[in-house]
């Protein structure tokens, strides 16, 4: 999978960012969840095992592009 960087929120340049592939889908990079409560409702929600979720800034979403 190739990753194009598209832009991010930190000022190191690390975390959060986010990536579009060469597979027309985003990889975001963000701050893994571990709150007990979110992670149950997640769950009860359908998110598998062999999943996670990631928090990140609404403005990081100024980064993907629009498909028209």
């Amino acid at each position: 999978m190739k990753l194009t960087f598209l832009g991010t929120t930190s000022q190191g340049g690390h975390c959060p960012s986010a990536f579009e592939t060469d597979r027309g889908t985003y990889v975001v990079q963000g701050y893994k969840v571990t709150d007990a409560d979110a992670l149950a409702e997640l769950r009860r929600r359908g998110l598998p095992d062999h999943e996670t979720a990631v928090e990140i800034p609404k403005a990081l979403l100024s980064y993907f592009r629009q498909e028209r």
